[in-house]
């Protein structure tokens, strides 16, 4: 399974996330450890489904005094659940976005192909805070800006990113970038479908960048 690891300048710490990508779908289990605003180690497993549409996730979230758990649910129909709880504060919305995760801005871009193609795209997300896994509601704009090139808005916040030809953040000016190859895909096909393949390079990239730190 491919993963892709970048350093999260936000947190002052990494992340790791293994994942499939299919026509339409991507499923993805990952790791984070960061020290900002807090030491704390995360693990998560994210499910996608038609669309690139957000039915779960899960997340775990350790720190020095406590481990906190999420269960994040989309019924398809515009409902989320935390928990088993409602929350209508972020009903309508049709993905997550876990709180400095560079791997959450995939989903709507990758739905619109904004990372290809001409459009701008106003979004609510299901926004998961880390480490205390509080859900709230985020309005977010996606612009296209070239190809690979994406600018992302939230209130006052705005950041220009690069996606990689398969819709994965490659930069993230201030909160993160990647420090794995790029992604090289090929299509293989199976006796039922053809299903799409990510290859990764061994070689690593390094980017220094000195930053103000910012919440994604």
């Amino acid at each position: 399974m491919p993963a892709i690891t970048w350093e999260v300048f936000a947190s002052r710490g990494f992340e790791t996330v293994w994942f499939e990508l299919g026509e339409g779908a991507l499923r993805a289990r990952g790791r984070a450890v960061g020290t900002d605003p807090e030491p704390y180690w995360i693990t998560y497993e994210l499910d996608t489904a038609d669309g690139f549409v957000t039915p779960r996730l899960r997340v775990t979230a350790e720190t020095a005094g406590d481990v906190r758990t999420l269960d994040l649910r989309h019924d398809g129909h515009g409902r989320w659940t935390a928990d088993g709880e409602p929350l209508p504060d972020v009903d309508g919305a049709l993905d997550c976005d876990l709180g400095l995760c560079p791997l959450t801005n995939t989903m709507p871009v990758l739905r619109h192909g904004l990372h290809r193609a001409p459009g701008e795209r106003e979004f609510l997300m299901a926004w998961v805070s880390v480490p205390d896994l509080t859900v709230r509601p985020s309005r977010q704009t996606y612009t296209h800006l070239g190809t690979g090139r994406v600018r992302y808005a939230s209130g006052d916040f705005r950041s220009d990113l690069e996606f990689d030809e398969e819709g994965f953040v490659v930069d993230y000016p201030r909160p993160a970038v990647r420090l794995t190859a790029r992604q090289r895909s090929v299509t293989l096909p199976s006796a039922t479908s053809r299903r799409r393949v990510t290859w990764t390079a061994s070689s690593m990239r390094r980017s220094w960048v000195t930053s103000r730190r910012v919440p994604s």
